[in-house]
């Protein structure tokens, strides 16, 4: 193998078999041979324009993040949901790449890959050859800023801060350094300070009902011994509600935990029901039935005191 041959070699696994028109033609490939590796059964294909994958195969998700950013030129940034995806961070699945550009540079959008022209590029990113993604936070406030759904919104702030993949300060910070459009329903659930997606659905659920509000999150103590702080309380009718799912836990040992938070509850007189995410955004009417029949039959721990949620 000679010199140019492992020069190639090497760019195309910096690259993830992926190369550029100019870069071809500044390693030799003429015209014809280009035309010739890119014919209907050749083994190159075009995936953007002067893009060429040098595999027949389908592109996966990284390879499709590699070819917007070599379209997209140099210093591009990968954003919105395929940083999430990057990060290992919950969000919904990208239909596309978004890639960030300075706002003097011209490059359209084009097939897969939606460019945003920007005068805030991020100052640091994460490398994966030339391709860069933005960090954490700014990943998070250009997914949501395009949301329409609060709920979804919630799902993917309240995931990233869940899984220290940035912090909330991290969170308003990008918010403030950026352009106060389509920002307002990330503000509301920054300000909202919830502890889960599925916690902030139940008090969305219970406040435009017809049900008495209950106490959120407020900690309940028998005898001076703390039991716990549960995510709605009904001191008049004795009934606790918790929202419970493997996916806001962080492991067996803290739904062993949860389950022994129940048991100190019932024991102390207490009427507790349990709900998991799915069920509160696939049959609320069923969830508020339940919780009325609770209230309708509870009765009073006079025995427990609550301290409110500050």
């Amino acid at each position: 193998m000679d010199q140019d041959e492992r020069a190639t070699g090497r760019l195309l696994e910096r690259q993830r078999g992926l190369i550029t028109r100019s870069q071809a033609i500044a390693m030799g490939l003429t015209e014809s041979a280009l035309r010739h590796r890119l014919r209907a059964d050749g083994p190159w294909r075009q995936v953007l324009p002067g893009i060429y994958l040098t595999v027949s195969d389908q592109p996966s998700w990284q390879q499709r993040d590699m070819a917007a950013a070599l379209y997209a030129g140099r210093t591009s940034a990968v954003t919105g949901p395929s940083a999430l995806r990057f990060w290992q961070m919950s969000g919904p699945k990208p239909s596309r790449v978004d890639v960030l550009i300075p706002a003097e540079r011209q490059r359209a959008s084009r097939d897969f890959v939606q460019v945003h022209r920007t005068r805030l590029m991020p100052q640091q990113v994460a490398a994966d050859g030339p391709l860069g993604y933005v960090l954490p936070a700014r990943a998070v406030i250009d997914t949501v800023r395009g949301m329409t759904q609060l709920a979804d919104v919630r799902a993917v702030v309240a995931g990233a801060v869940q899984d220290r993949r940035c912090r909330v300060d991290d969170l308003q910070a990008e918010l403030r350094s950026g352009p106060i459009k389509g920002t307002a329903m990330v503000r509301k659930v920054l300000a909202e300070v919830i502890r889960s997606a599925p916690e902030a659905d139940l008090r969305c659920l219970l406040i435009d009902s017809p049900l008495p509000m209950p106490l959120f999150n407020c900690s309940l103590r028998l005898n001076g011994k703390f039991l716990a702080k549960p995510d709605a309380y009904w001191p008049d009718h004795g009934v606790v509600v918790e929202v419970d799912s493997w996916q806001w836990h962080s492991g067996p040992q803290e739904w062993v935990r949860t389950w022994q938070r129940h048991n100190r509850l019932e024991v102390a007189g207490l009427r507790v029901l349990h709900f998991s995410p799915r069920e509160l955004r696939s049959d609320p009417a069923r969830v508020l039935r339940q919780i009325a029949a609770a209230l309708a039959h509870g009765r009073p721990v006079t025995a427990i005191a609550v301290t409110a949620a500050a």
